[in-house]
């Protein structure tokens, strides 16, 4: 079946209105004929600003977490439906450095992932294991735990992307083998299979989060079961269009 490649950037807590503003600038023309999907999730500040900056191009704007709750006493938080009236199509749930930092859980990456669904947004939802963990042979236990939790109570798959992040290759240089990422990716479609519909998990869309750069790209994209890649520190500079061409 085929799916279209979705190349996301996560800018994390880095740019300002006037960098990232003059970035987009740069990477229009850049990715204006990609064969993919285009996104740059960015700190929730920088929306507005992002979202005029990329008016009239190829390029959509994500969020990097929502609340789970429409409204109410949750100091410093962001709704579902604040996000989208300021034109967001994705967000960001539960990555890595979300579930180390700052305490996020799998059940509350569900919860997050039924708001931005209720509100008409498009979820990517992390998971990945540590470096201890795929040490100890614990990796697909602890992705089978991440998606039964993590994507339970989810009416609609296909409605979702999956990103799958080795926390152990993430801002570290490392990354996984072609074979590793695959061979993992493939589990999840399996086990996304298992918890809906194996033609429902065909139709998943599932990227690689695992420091993919502007060097390891094309190996990666060529492996079957991987869709794209949710970009860190390659998406604040124009090398993400290279990643973004990476079929070019």
């Amino acid at each position: 079946m085929s799916r279209k490649p979705f190349i996301a950037g996560n800018w994390k807590m880095n740019m300002t209105a006037k960098t990232g503003a003059e970035l987009i600038e740069k990477l229009k023309p850049l990715v204006k004929d990609a064969d993919c999907d285009v996104a740059l999730c960015v700190p929730a500040i920088l929306i507005p600003e992002m979202v005029k900056a990329a008016e009239g191009s190829n390029i959509a704007i994500g969020a990097e977490n929502v609340h789970w709750a429409p409204s109410g006493a949750y100091t410093g938080e962001i709704s579902a439906e604040m996000l989208k009236e300021y034109g967001v199509k994705y967000v960001i749930v539960g990555h890595s450095e979300r579930r180390q930092y700052f305490g996020e859980t799998d059940e509350s990456v569900n919860m997050r992932a039924q708001a931005a669904l209720k509100a008409g947004l498009t979820p990517i939802i992390c998971v990945g294991e540590m470096l201890e963990e795929r040490e100890t042979g614990k990796t697909n236990k602890v992705l089978t735990r991440q998606l039964t939790v993590g994507l339970g109570g989810i009416d609609d798959i296909t409605k979702c992307v999956i990103a799958y992040e080795p926390v152990w290759a993430i801002g570290t240089g490392k990354t996984a083998t072609d074979e590793q990422a695959e061979e993992t990716i493939a589990f999840i479609r399996k086990k996304i299979g298992e918890l809906f519909c194996p033609m429902c998990a065909e139709k998943v869309i599932i990227q690689y989060g695992g420091s993919m750069n502007a060097g390891n790209c094309k190996g990666l994209m060529a492996q079957p079961n991987i869709d794209g890649g949710l970009i860190g520190g390659a998406s604040l500079k124009t090398d993400f269009a290279t990643i973004v061409n990476y079929n070019k």
